[in-house]
C-alpha cells in the first residue's frame, strides 16, 4: 500500500485512447459504497460519467483543465441537499432491515440524531455533507492507487452548472468533488517528479502519558 500510495500523484494529463476495464470500475464502486461516514448516514451518491460529449460539456465548466476529457471515466462525488429527519428516519429503517434489531433499542440514538440535525442551520449541515464527501474522495484515491488507477482530484469546477448538465437538482444532489480517473500519459512530465511531503518527524508525533503532569 505504501508503494501504491508513492506512485500515486494528480495526474495532469491522461491517456485518452486507454479505458478502465468494467470489474474495476465495478470495485471502485463497490469502495465508495463502503466509504465510512459520520454516523453512518451515507448523504452521498457518486455520479459516473464515460460519455465523449458528456464530458466536453462538462470542460466547458471546469476552468479548462483538460483531465475532465482526457479520463477514462469521470467520478462527481455528490451531496444530498435534503438531510432532515425524513432522511435519518430512512437510515434508521434500513438498519433494522439490515441488521434485524428492535426499535426500541435504536430508539435513543435516532432521536439524539434527529434533534441534533434539527438544531443546525442549513449551512452546518451543509458543511457536514461536504465533510463526507472528503472522506469518500480520500477512500476513493486510495483504491484508485491500490488498483494501479491515476486520478486527479479537483474543486476547481463550476458546481451549479455540473449539477444542471447531469440533472443532480432534480435527484436532490448538489456535486461536491470531481475525479477523472485514467491512466496517466507518457506526455506527463509530472509522472517522474520526486514527491514533495515534509518528513515524517515533522508531520507525525506520538504523545504518551506524562506521569509529571499529575503529580
Amino acid at each position: 500500500m505504501i508503494s501504491a500510495l508513492k506512485w500515486r500523484y494528480a495526474v495532469k494529463e491522461f491517456d485518452a485512447d486507454r479505458r478502465i476495464p468494467p470489474e474495476k470500475i465495478d470495485r471502485i464502486k463497490k469502495a465508495f459504497n463502503l466509504t465510512p461516514t459520520s454516523y453512518g448516514l451515507q448523504p452521498l451518491h457518486l455520479a459516473v460519467v464515460q460519455d465523449d460529449v458528456l464530458q466536453k460539456q462538462l470542460l466547458d465548466h471546469s476552468f479548462g483543465q483538460k483531465q475532465i476529457t482526457s479520463a477514462s471515466h469521470l467520478l462527481i462525488i455528490c451531496i444530498e441537499t435534503a438531510i432532515d429527519q425524513n432522511f435519518i428516519e430512512e437510515n434508521f429503517e434500513l438498519q433494522k432491515e439490515v441488521r434485524n434489531v428492535q426499535d426500541e433499542v435504536i430508539a435513543p440514538f435516532r432521536k439524539f440524531l434527529i434533534d441534533d440535525f434539527n438544531g443546525r442551520t442549513p449551512e452546518e449541515i451543509h458543511q457536514w455533507a461536504m465533510n463526507q464527501a472528503y472522506l469518500a474522495l480520500g477512500n476513493l484515491l486510495t483504491v484508485c492507487a491500490a488498483e494501479s488507477i491515476d486520478a486527479c482530484p479537483m474543486e476547481g469546477f463550476e458546481a451549479h452548472r455540473y449539477d444542471q448538465i447531469l440533472g443532480l437538482n432534480e435527484k436532490g444532489l448538489k456535486s461536491a468533488v470531481v475525479l477523472p480517473i485514467g491512466y496517466r500519459s507518457k506526455k506527463d512530465k509530472f509522472a517522474d517528479l520526486k514527491k514533495v511531503r515534509r518528513p515524517i518527524e515533522e508531520t507525525v508525533f506520538e504523545v504518551n502519558m506524562d506521569p509529571a503532569r499529575f503529580s
